[in-house]
């Protein structure tokens, strides 16, 4: 089995990580693909952090009723920063010594792999799934990501280009604009019930 793996804030899911995980799910043919939202981001801060739960029931809300979408909880339940290395070695005593794992990326993502947790590691238990972005060449990503693993272990895969980002978004619903056709209505729900991002969560 062909299983990807999209990691992320998720803060909040939005239409742009939906479209990421299909095209990855198409392009390479995976059975399906697991989000994996991060309890404690290793390089940076959560902005606006509505806490850890919110951020899981969202991601769990956005892909409600695709049975090609799954949610990994592994991060949300490990204490302490959230690496990659990590959550990969835990999956590989859960899953099938069959099974393939596909770490799904943006381009922009992995130039700057090397400085992540045992990039080598990574790239020895997943392969490296590329969304090619507008801006990014497939020869800086290669050359960055070539001296740590063995040839082959890359994929690129076409993404169409969302202009979309959760900061937007957080924006939005701070300043009461319509993030309406921008994320899931089961998101954009459960923002409203529980006042996410506007000082008054609850």
């Amino acid at each position: 089995m062909r299983i990807g793996l999209l990691g992320g804030t998720f803060n909040p899911p939005h239409l742009g990580h939906l479209v990421c995980a299909q095209e990855a799910h198409l392009q390479l043919e995976l059975e399906r693909v697991l989000f994996v939202p991060a309890q404690v981001p290793p390089h940076k801060a959560v902005d606006d952090e509505p806490g850890v739960g919110h951020r899981l029931e969202m991601c769990r809300q956005a892909v409600s009723g695709d049975e090609r979408f799954e949610i990994c909880e592994l991060e949300v339940k490990r204490p302490g920063p959230s690496y990659t290395v990590d959550t990969l070695e835990e999956l590989h005593s859960q899953i099938d010594r069959h099974d393939e794992l596909f770490l799904i990326v943006g381009a922009d993502v992995a130039l700057g792999f090397s400085g992540w947790k045992e990039p080598g590691r990574v790239l020895s238990l997943a392969r490296v799934a590329v969304a090619e972005r507008p801006g990014t060449r497939r020869a800086e990503v290669e050359r960055v990501l070539e001296p740590l693993c063995e040839q082959g272990r890359v994929r690129f895969f076409d993404m169409p280009e969302i202009g979309i980002s959760s900061t937007m978004l957080r924006h939005r619903v701070r300043a009461g604009q319509s993030t309406r056709y921008l994320m899931p209505a089961r998101v954009r729900d459960y923002i409203d019930q529980h006042r996410l991002y506007t000082g008054n969560s609850n």
